[in-house]
Parts: structure tokens; sequence; C-alpha cells
């Protein structure tokens, strides 16, 4: 049988051909090789009444750390405007890892309707939609968006991913009515989310394609991502790559280096320069790995 992997839970794999899921282990040689299936691997496997055991992973187009998924091709990274409060920080982060994945990125902003300020939103649209990124305005109160964001799904092998408390499964649940994902409250001590979804799952979408709900979280670090490249996973920097005056340039105080050029003209937001500063100096201070 040739399948996916739509859930990983407890040492279990549980494979979908489209008419059959199988409850698979994995091969002790992949553990010796280092390699650990993923919720979307494409996998070969054997087995009868239901269970199995994985004997082959087909290769990946594309591959996550955090959230551990395979072979998507889109992430839907969900950010709440308020309750926690919006965190352009954070959301470049994720960009700078979506980017390095290959995988294009769709911003959906949560809980409009705790947002005083139309302005606010507005301003927040516009600066990463000039940069590229398709942006979806949700509401807790009522359906607003649910239909542009099924419209980005169609087809696709999506993930939904952001910070904890952001509205992620509440937004699920409005997409597929059948699922009653758990949903919490965020907590006002810590000024974040409960995390309420635990594993990694595929779910199938009648239009084509699948959707992969994932556990929150609210840091991700940059273990594979070199000082050098950093800007390559900056859209709008990308752009004028090989234009700096010297090779090798990682844009920080090097003279005629296009890119702190291009912050003064306005060309690329401060902000986003400021967070790839603040990132180039996490991968400069990290700790070797053995």
């Amino acid at each position: 049988m040739q399948g996916r992997i739509v859930k990983a839970l407890a040492g279990y794999y549980y494979v979908s051909d489209g008419t059959t899921l199988l409850q698979c282990r994995a091969r002790g040689v992949f553990r010796k090789k280092g390699i650990t299936p993923l919720v979307g691997d494409e996998v070969k496997c054997e087995g009868s009444n239901g269970e199995g055991v994985i004997t082959e992973i087909l290769p990946r187009s594309s591959e996550l750390i955090r959230p551990p998924i395979a072979n998507i091709n889109q992430a839907i990274l969900v950010f709440s405007l308020e309750e926690p409060a919006f965190n352009p920080q954070l959301l470049d982060k994720f960009l700078v890892h979506t980017e390095s994945a290959g995988v294009e990125a769709v911003i959906c902003l949560t809980k409009a309707d705790l947002v005083s300020d139309n302005r606010k939103i507005e301003s927040i649209c516009r600066e990463y939609e000039a940069i590229g990124y398709p942006v979806i305005v949700t509401s807790s109160k009522g359906r607003n968006g649910i239909r542009d964001i099924r419209a980005h799904l169609a087809g696709h092998l999506s993930v939904f991913s952001g910070q904890s408390g952001v509205g992620k499964s509440s937004l699920l649940n409005e997409l597929f009515s059948h699922l009653q994902l758990e949903t919490a409250p965020i907590s006002y001590k810590l000024g974040r989310g409960k995390h309420t979804t635990r594993h990694v799952e595929l779910i199938s979408m009648p239009e084509g394609g699948w959707v992969a709900d994932t556990p929150g979280f609210s840091s991700l670090d940059f273990a594979t991502i070199e000082a050098e490249e950093l800007v390559l996973y900056f859209k709008e920097m990308r752009q004028r790559i090989g234009e700096c005056k010297f090779r090798g340039c990682l844009h920080t105080n090097e003279p005629g280096c296009v890119i702190r050029q291009s912050v003064e003209e306005g060309t690329v937001l401060a902000s986003r320069y400021k967070h790839y500063i603040q990132f180039l100096q996490e991968i400069k201070e990290r700790k070797p790995r053995y």
C-alpha cells in the first residue's frame, strides 16, 4: 500500500490511501539512519487488519521542523490582532522559516472585531501585501474571511500555524464544522494562549487538498539557517542581492550596502530590517551543534 501519513501520535503513524487507514509503526532502519517519518509524508507500507509497518518514505518536496510536517506547499500563518496582541517580530520569524522551506505563505489576521481602530488593520495589510504576501482578515463574530481562506486552500497541502491562542482551532471549526476541535481562552497571566492542539493531523478537503492543524507555539530558533543566507528569506531584500559594494555583505555596517540604502529610501520597512538584524544576532550567538 502507498499512502500519506495523516496523523502521528504516541509512536504510531496513521497512513491513508484515500479508502483505507492503516495504523503503522516505522521500521527500525529509519531510526538507525536518523530519519523520522512526518505527517504529510508519502510512504509505502505493509500490513493487514488495520495495522502495518512503514517500509519506505518517498522523497519530500518540503519539510518544516516546527511544526514537524512534510510536503506542504502553503502555510496559513494565523496571528491575532488582539488577545494576544499582534506580534510582528514573531510573524517575520515565521515568514523566514516558510521562505527557507520553499513554502508559500498566506497571512491570516484574526479577532478583527476586538480592534477599535481599523487603521491599524489597514496598515498591517498594506505593509505585508506590498512585500507580496496575501493577507486575510477574519473576525470571531460572523464568518468574515472564511470564503477567502477556502479559496486559498483548495488543491493545496496547507498547514495552519501560529502562536498559541490566536484562534487556529476556532478558525478550523468554522471551515470544517464537523471537526469540533478543542479551544481554550488565552492565559492573561502569561499573555499567551493555552495549547489546545496536541498533535499534527491532516484534514481532507472536499474541494481537494489537505489542511493540517498543528500545536501552537510562541518561539522558533534558527538552527538550520546560516547568517549569510538569512537575507534570502526576506522577500523584499532578496530582490537586491548581489548589488552591495562588497561580496559577503551581511547588511549591517558595511559601506555601499544597498539593503541599508533601501531602508533609508523606504522601499524596505525599517521594522523588517530591525527584525533582520535581531535574527542575524540570534544566529551568530547560537551554540554550535555537535
